[in-house]
């Protein structure tokens, strides 16, 4: 079995969000080998750890605005 997908690194939220999102549902289907399960379930956790990774940059960014907003004022 090849695996052509991206590295999860280079994955931009909504492209981790969404292959999570399959990934869960394959989990959810069954029927695969404890192998493939596995390594799915480990694909799985490091594309919710870039979204994380994502949703916490966006955090950064909102509150360094907000700040410099109420520097302003």
């Amino acid at each position: 079995m090849t695996d052509d997908r991206s590295p999860v690194e280079d994955l931009g939220y909504e492209e981790a969000r969404d292959e999570l999102i399959d990934v869960v549902a394959t989990l959810e289907r069954g029927g695969l080998d404890l192998d493939s399960s596995l390594s799915l379930w480990e694909r799985g956790e490091a594309l919710a750890k870039r979204c994380e990774e994502h949703l916490a940059g966006a955090r950064t960014r909102i509150e360094t605005a907000l700040a410099a907003e109420d520097d302003e004022d």
